[in-house]
């Protein structure tokens, strides 16, 4: 996709953080924007930012309340939003959540939400549209992580939702070739978004040493990434030359990337014992 002037775009997840910034990028192409999430005083807030920056006075932007992880919710909603909008050109899953821990303290009932959240959202909304965007084609982008590409400490529920978030895509892209709808994915690195400032809440310290030293990029950041990244058709988008590298290191030298976590864990561990 090159061109997103009058494209149907929808977005799960577009009132706040990576997925706001990229339907204010893609107003500014031109696109005709449809938001989704639970929350309808943030989604109105979204909309009105959305709509600043609208090209032109015809385009449709418009939003609609949804729990991705309600699979009969999503059926209904999706329903309706293609009977008012249109079949969708483009659509980007950025429903996530991460409350980090350590493993003892992840409870089963957190491990199940962040999987319905972050997998089965994923898979919720794919198995309604990617029926209905057969006839003409388009893009779904899916949201993992770099935390979906290399396991972290703190995040097993999280890194477990990403990886199968990754391994969902890959297979769904291998069947949707013959049909013209090309399946990315986005593995972002820590990204300044209200989720970002919420996991940082329960995060182990160990946690905070692994991915200190790393840049936090901003929602802008990332959006422009993903765009571009739209344009090229690329699988696997990784925004950030630091991101990259991380991938790069981890595919070649993976004891590496162990060692080097290894030793900020234990720095951490150390720090932790120093002050108590």
């Amino acid at each position: 996709m090159k061109d997103f002037e009058n494209k149907n775009v929808f977005i799960p997840g577009g009132s706040s953080g990576i997925g706001l910034s990229t339907a204010k990028l893609l107003a500014s192409e031109g696109s005709n924007i449809l938001i989704f999430a639970r929350t309808e005083k943030r989604l109105q807030e979204a909309v009105e930012k959305i709509e600043s920056r609208r090209k032109n006075a015809a385009q449709k932007i418009a939003y609609m309340r949804l729990d991705v992880s309600d699979s009969a919710s999503v059926k209904r909603t999706m329903k309706t939003a293609v009977e008012k909008f249109g079949v969708p050109d483009l659509v980007i899953n950025c429903v996530g959540r991460a409350y980090p821990h350590y493993f003892e303290d992840v409870t089963f009932e957190q491990f199940d939400e962040t999987m319905h959240v972050n997998m089965y959202g994923v898979w919720n909304v794919c198995a309604e549209l990617v029926p209905l965007m057969k006839e003409k084609g388009g893009t779904i982008v899916n949201i993992s992580s770099l935390a979906g590409l290399m396991g972290v400490f703190g995040y097993t529920d999280y890194s477990a939702s990403k990886f199968a978030i990754i391994g969902f895509s890959e297979a769904l892209r291998s069947e949707m070739k013959q049909h013209n709808i090309d399946i990315l994915v986005l593995c972002p690195p820590d990204t300044d978004t209200p989720g970002f400032r919420t996991e940082n809440v329960t995060k182990p310290e160990e946690t905070k040493a692994v991915s200190g030293a790393a840049k936090v990029k901003t929602p802008d950041e990332v959006a422009k990434a993903l765009v571009k990244g739209i344009r090229k058709n690329k699988p696997l988008i990784i925004p950030g030359a630091e991101g990259k590298f991380s991938y790069a290191v981890k595919r070649l030298f993976p004891w590496a990337v162990e060692m080097v976590m290894d030793r900020d864990i234990r720095k951490a561990k150390k720090k932790k014992s120093s002050a108590s």
